[in-house]
C-alpha cells in the first residue's frame, strides 16, 4: 500500500514531491506571509501536515523501505514525530536518516517506536 496512502488514506497526488523551494507557499489567509517550510505540502501550498505527507512520500520513494503498517508518521511543527513499532534498529535508524533530508524537518522524535 505504501506509508503516504496508508497514513494520509489517499493516494498521492501526480504532482507530489517530497522536495520543496523553501519559501515558496503563501498562506491562504496572507499572501504576503511566506510559509515555514514544516507547513508546505506535497505541491508547495501551504498545508498543516506538510512535513509529515513529505517524510511519508519520501519513505515510500525510498526503494530500501518497505511499508511498515504498525508505524505511523506526524509532526510537531519542524519536528517529525515517529510512532508504533519497527522490526529493528536498522530499519529505525534509515526512517531517521530519510526523515531528516526532507527538507524543513529540524529534528525527528522516536520516542514512541518500540523496536521488536
Amino acid at each position: 500500500m505504501g506509508f503516504f496512502k496508508r497514513i494520509f488514506g489517499k493516494d498521492k497526488p501526480a504532482n507530489a514531491s517530497s522536495k520543496i523551494k523553501r519559501g515558496v507557499a503563501k498562506a491562504a489567509s496572507d499572501q504576503a506571509a511566506a510559509v515555514p517550510d514544516y507547513k508546505v505540502g506535497l505541491d508547495g501550498a501551504f498545508d498543516e501536515s506538510g512535513l509529515a505527507k513529505r517524510v511519508a512520500l519520501a519513505f515510500d520513494e525510498d526503494n530500501q523501505l518497505t511499508d511498515i503498517d504498525t508505524l505511523w508518521v506526524a509532526q510537531t511543527s519542524a519536528t517529525v514525530v515517529l510512532k508504533g513499532k519497527v522490526p529493528s534498529q536498522d530499519i529505525l535508524d534509515k526512517m531517521v536518516k530519510v526523515a531528516k533530508g526532507v527538507e524543513g524537518t529540524d529534528a525527528v522524535d522516536t520516542k514512541q517506536v518500540e523496536i521488536g
